[in-house]
């Protein structure tokens, strides 16, 4: 199982670690600050390097059944087994996904808290994000009004408290998860990102510390995509 470093300190752009497996392009190592897809995050890219030599990561996965994380790598490679290698993150993507991460997280509570509407569907790309929401009503301005509270949430400059609870400790929190058809996984400790007073959910993606450091939260457009699958579409600027 990997050693997921970015859950402990979503800031680190830099690590060492060791090759534990090869599979064809696909580097498996011992403990990563590289977030893998998942979650409706994109994954991180950025390169592994040994003894001088940079190989590219284009893609990085999470292998649920075994808990490593997999490095793709672009075009060949030498890795091997037992390698130390250096991981560097590209700190521009990885950073501004992490900032509209925690910008989803505030929009989602208060469209929970307001019309109690779910996530049904969502993705965070490096430049934008979309969210489909359960809203029996399609009305754009619900959305800019969300967005509108969120960013006076941005501008109190709350800080984003990250902690473990047992599993069945968390579930009993009202709201804890917003998904509407995903649960938490089957482990014994859960991630709790919190921004008090404002949301608390169970997570395992990268987050910022502050909510001033999200910026300015931006309306983009929103969509009527069907029962229940209302999407809303927005980005950050600093």
């Amino acid at each position: 199982m990997t050693e997921l470093l970015y859950q402990k300190d979503s800031y680190i752009k830099e690590f060492d670690a060791v090759v534990v497996d090869v599979k064809d392009n696909a580097v498996v190592l011992d403990r990563t600050a590289f977030n893998p897809r998942s979650g409706g995050l994109s994954p991180d890219t950025g390169y592994l390097v040994k003894e001088g030599n940079k190989y590219r990561v284009i893609d990085v996965r999470f292998d649920k059944e075994s808990g490593e994380v997999l490095h793709f790598i672009e075009g060949e490679h030498d890795l091997g087994k037992g390698d130390r290698v250096q991981g560097v993150i590209d700190w521009g993507r990885r950073y501004k996904i992490m900032r509209l991460h925690t910008a989803a997280h505030i929009l989602s509570a208060i469209l929970y808290r307001e019309y109690n509407a779910l996530i049904t569907g969502g993705h965070i790309y490096p430049d934008y994000a979309y969210d489909d929401y359960s809203l029996e009503k399609y009305d754009p301005e619900i959305f800019k009004e969300a967005i509108r509270k969120a960013n006076e949430v941005v501008k109190e400059g709350i800080e984003v408290k990250i902690y473990w609870l047992k599993r069945e400790e968390a579930l009993k929190i009202p709201g804890i998860v917003k998904l509407a058809s995903r649960t938490p996984p089957e482990i014994e400790y859960l991630r709790i990102v919190e921004i008090p007073d404002v949301d608390i959910q169970a997570d395992g993606g990268p987050h910022v510390r502050n909510t001033r450091e999200i910026g300015e939260i931006v309306y983009m457009k929103s969509v009527n995509k069907g029962k229940k699958k209302k999407r809303l579409y927005y980005t950050v600027k600093p």
